[in-house]
């Protein structure tokens, strides 16, 4: 998170002095990463979980 808030003061502070383009390109990047680190960081999450089987519900309900 610090990354990107320091990608979006450089660009619009520093590098728009010089080039917007870069400067836009450097805020789009700094938009991607938050999304792109929480899809990665949740692969391993979904690869391992395993879907709910007829068994499991019909516990649940007799329980109730």
């Amino acid at each position: 998170m610090g990354s990107c808030i320091l990608l979006i003061l450089l660009a619009w502070n520093v590098v728009r002095l010089w080039s917007t383009t870069a400067a836009v390109v450097m805020s789009i990047v700094a938009a991607v990463i938050p999304p792109a680190a929480a899809i990665v960081g949740n692969l391993g999450s979904i690869a391992e979980s395993e879907l709910p089987r007829a068994a499991d519900q019909q516990e649940l309900d007799e329980d109730s």
